[in-house]
C-alpha cells in the first residue's frame, strides 16, 4: 500500500521485490506469506455487517491479489517464483502442497504462499506460522511499519520502550500486539523464533538473514530457554 490508503503501490512492490532478490541471491531459501489488508480487512468488513467466514474468505482472495502483483514484479527482475495458494484456483496459482513448495525452495526459487490457512477465523499471522512450521523454517521475519516491538503504539506514545528481544510469554501477557496470540502460541510451542522489523527500511531482509541485528528478535519462555 506505501503511503496510499487503499491498493498496490508500484514504488513500494518493485522496492520489496528488489530487496527479495538482493536476498535470495545469497543463497538463502525464501518463503513469503502476504496479506491483503491493503485490499480487504476482513476484521474490519465483519464490523460492517458481513458475515465473518465471507469476510475472511474474501481476505485470502485479496492475499492472492498481492501474490500475483509480488511474483510479477519478482519474475520481471529474474527472479524465479511460484505461488501456491491454499484456495483451489489452479488458472492463477498451484495448490499448496508441501512437499512441493520445499522442492521448490530447494531448487532456487522464491515460493509465495497465498490466501492464508485456507480457513476462515485464522489470520495471515497465524498462517506464517503454521508455514514456516511445515517447510522447517529457521525464522520468522515479520515485515511491520516499524522497528521492532514496543511497550506501546511508538506512532501514539513517544515514550513507549523498543524490546531488543523479547520472549513469547511476555508479548501475550502485555498483549502486544506484534501477532495474533494463536500465531505466538504456536511459534511458541514449536521454539520458532520471530524477528520484527522495519519492512521499508533498505537492506533489512539482507542484514538479518546475514546475522546483523535489526528489529526485535521474539524467543524463548522467559524462564532461561
Amino acid at each position: 500500500m506505501g503511503d496510499r490508503s487503499y491498493g498496490i503501490d508500484p514504488n513500494t512492490i518493485s522496492f520489496l521485490g528488489k530487496e527479495l532478490k538482493e536476498t535470495i541471491e545469497t543463497g538463502v531459501q525464501i518463503a513469503v506469506v502476504i496479506g491483503g489488508g491493503n485490499i480487504f480487512r476482513g476484521v474490519e468488513a465483519t464490523a460492517h455487517g458481513i458475515d465473518r467466514a465471507s469476510a475472511d474468505y474474501m481476505g485470502m482472495l485479496a492475499t492472492t491479489i498481492n501474490a500475483l502483483a509480488l511474483q510479477n514484479v519478482l519474475e520481471k527482475l529474474g527472479v524465479p517464483t511460484r505461488v501456491q495458494s491454499a484456495i483451489d484456483m489452479r488458472e492463477l496459482a498451484e495448490p499448496y502442497i508441501r512437499r512441493k513448495a520445499v522442492r521448490h525452495l530447494e531448487k532456487g526459487r522464491l515460493v509465495i504462499f497465498a490466501a492464508g490457512t485456507g480457513n476462515p477465523y485464522f489470520t495471515t499471522d497465524t498462517a506464517a506460522a503454521l508455514r514456516a512450521m511445515e517447510i522447517n523454517a529457521q525464522v520468522i521475519l515479520k515485515g511491520t511499519k516499524v522497528d521492532g516491538v514496543y511497550s506501546a503504539d511508538p506512532m501514539k506514545d513517544p515514550k513507549a520502550k523498543k524490546y531488543d528481544r523479547i520472549s513469547y510469554l511476555e508479548v501475550i501477557k502485555r498483549g502486544l500486539k506484534v501477532m495474533d496470540s494463536t500465531a505466538i502460541t504456536l511459534c511458541m510451542d514449536n521454539h520458532m523464533p520471530i524477528v520484527v522489523f522495519n519492512l521499508r527500511g533498505k537492506g533489512h531482509i539482507k542484514g538479518l538473514v546475514r546475522g546483523k541485528k535489526i528489529g526485535t528478535i521474539i524467543e524463548g519462555d522467559g524462564k532461561g530457554d
